[in-house]
């Protein structure tokens, strides 16, 4: 970090070196142009000045171009011309004054302040028209465009930084999207490992602890399948640890994309054929489903299953599914056992009981369905809902409370002295089904919980471009460089309107008053004006200075004044021609110094 910025400081000084001596060209070239200059204050101050201005231009632009314009105001008491070089040094140091102070209201002020100071000078030395000419038109167009220019310049650079941080803030949100559909990975892989292979391994551990209660079978035997169910079990706890760690609140996934290689049916057929002591029945018309909702069906199934010959092993299951013609309920009941029933079949209650509910509440929601599950009378009952078109929920709905399949409601534990926040259900009671919206599936109107609201990206965020802060700033840096382009643009129009017409009429008096000093030599004293008209101008010149206005005049005559050359910037020698009447009475020649 320290060489970096030393290296920032010596490119810095390097610049700033390279700036004054192109500045110092200008200001020799004018030095050595001019025909009579003072070494000190036409070489060495400006040099000096310069010296001082441009490293200040980096950290006081203002008062760098309030230093150099020090200069030009200073050239205005030549009465010679009021041109010089110094009006190069003043566009470059105003054209950093704009690509370097981001505000506008200061160096307005700076460079209105400056053309005062060039006005006031004018005014004081009570400077000639073209003086004025100059202070009004070309210090300010040296002031004010340079200093658009380098605001402009400013905006372009701004926009592009912003359109590059933006493709930094788009680089970073694709991590974030990969490192989101990595987690939603392991959840569906979570999810389909639960509902598959803790499936099978319940079934392999009942059909073990069936095996084990045959009377044809040896104490050895006998040892051997206790074993074997226990070891059973230890895989279906470690299973639930593995999936505890691998989900993850889901994003969206539906299981779209696993494999459905068998139906209902063969789930049963398999569950029957390991003596699980299922009944099932399937009323109404049975229409084609899509295979979202042919794969949840399916899923509501097997969980309920699993979680019935787990927890409640060897009690009767009831499997019910009823087609209607715009959704179909699915139905799966069985007996709560009596105490200690789960510890004659060896199938001990997993750590991680309810997790496979509530993954498949979730799946259930993001089908658009419903999903119930409650003690009732004695039995558990898991009843749920689908509709044969899918509606996608932007957001995954709090599960309610549940229990497992051969366990009674608990009541909810709070904290002493504060309310209870849900409804305390009995034993054996059926939990009332909860009041929604005609037409809306159950559990649609569950609210999220906060964290779920702060954590859960809705559609909108996740389908967003890019962040709408960036976008915010983005549009503002482009809008404000559209406005700097505009003014850029503006400026100089309307100071052309302005300052061109004044400029034309002006240059117009100045050459159109020229007499050249071939025709002043022509001219005879004592002729009439109708012969010499040929050789006079248009008109005369309107702004002769003072001194040659009081030059002595001859008693009774009108005189006139006519300038000898067309140098619209240089002060010229002007000629006088005083009438008598009509008569020309003298002709003398007013040199451009003052005496």
């Amino acid at each position: 970090m320290l060489h970096a910025r030393i290296a920032s400081a010596g490119s810095a000084r390097a610049a700033d070196a390279a700036l004054w001596a192109a500045l110092a060209a200008t200001t020799g070239y004018g030095f050595h142009d001019a025909a009579t200059a003072s070494l000190t204050t036409d070489l060495l101050l400006p040099l000096a000045v310069l010296a001082v201005a441009v490293p200040w231009s980096r950290h006081r632009p203002a008062a760098a171009v309030v230093l150099v314009n020090g200069l030009c105001a200073v050239g205005l008491a030549d009465p010679a011309t009021p041109g010089n070089t110094h009006v190069l040094p003043l566009a470059a140091l105003s054209f950093l004054l704009g690509s370097r102070v981001a505000a506008a209201r200061s160096p307005l002020l700076v460079l209105a302040g400056c053309s005062a100071v060039n006005l006031a000078t004018c005014a004081v030395l009570r400077a000639p028209p073209v003086w004025w000419f100059y202070a009004m038109s070309v210090l300010p167009a040296a002031l004010l465009l340079p200093w658009l220019m380098g605001r402009h310049w400013r905006g372009r650079r701004q926009l592009v930084r912003e359109g590059w941080r933006l493709a930094r803030s788009l680089e970073d949100r694709q991590h974030l999207v990969a490192e989101r559909a990595r987690l939603t990975e392991r959840a569906g892989i979570a999810a389909d490992m639960h509902d598959s292979l803790g499936h099978a391994l319940s079934l392999v551990a009942l059909r073990a602890g069936a095996l084990e209660l045959s009377p044809d079978l040896t104490d050895r035997d006998r040892a051997d399948l206790a074993e074997l169910r226990g070891t059973i079990a230890d895989a279906v706890e470690q299973l639930r640890d593995t999936v505890a760690v691998l989900h993850d609140p889901p994003g969206g996934n539906t299981g779209a994309g696993l494999p459905v290689n068998d139906t209902v049916e063969d789930l049963l057929s398999r569950a029957v054929a390991s003596g699980v002591p299922v009944r099932w029945e399937r009323r109404g018309a049975e229409s084609p489903l899509s295979p979202l909702i042919a794969r949840g069906m399916y899923r509501v199934v097997q969980e309920a299953l699993t979680n019935a010959v787990k927890h409640a092993p060897g009690c009767p299951i009831s499997v019910r599914i009823t087609h209607e013609p715009r959704r179909t309920h699915v139905s799966v009941m069985n007996a709560v056992p009596s105490a200690g029933g789960s510890a004659r079949t060896g199938v001990r209650p997993g750590r991680g009981v309810g997790r496979g509910l509530i993954g498949l509440h979730e799946r259930v929601a993001v089908l658009g369905g419903s999903l119930r599950t409650e003690p009732d009378a004695g039995r558990f009952h898991v009843t749920a809902v689908l509709p044969h078109q899918t509606t996608t929920r932007p957001r995954t709905p709090k599960p309610e409370p549940m229990t497992a399949p051969g366990r009674p409601m608990q009541e909810p534990i709070t904290a002493p002295g504060k309310p209870m926040q849900e409804p305390v259900t009995a034993p054996g009671t059926p939990t009332p089904e909860p009041v929604t919206a005609p037409g809306t599936p159950a559990r649609a109107q569950a609210p999220a919980s906060p964290s779920e609201a702060t954590l859960t990206p809705g559609p909108d965020t996740a389908s967003a471009p890019f962040p709408p802060e960036s976008a915010k700033r983005l549009a503002s840096v482009r809008g404000e460089a559209r406005r700097r382009s505009a003014v850029a643009f503006v400026a100089p129009v309307a100071a052309a309107v302005f300052f061109v017409p004044s400029a034309a009429y002006l240059a117009w008096q100045l050459t159109t008053s020229v007499l050249p000093p071939s025709h002043f030599d022509e001219l005879s004293v004592g002729r009439p004006r109708a012969e010499l008209a040929p050789l006079l101008p248009a008109r005369a010149y309107p702004y002769p200075p003072d001194h040659a206005r009081s030059a002595p005049r001859p008693p009774g005559t009108r005189c006139e004044f006519y300038r000898s050359g067309r140098d619209l910037l240089g002060d010229v020698d002007l000629y006088r021609l005083c009438w008598y009447g009509d008569t020309l009475s003298a002709k003398d020649t007013l040199r451009a110094r003052r005496p």
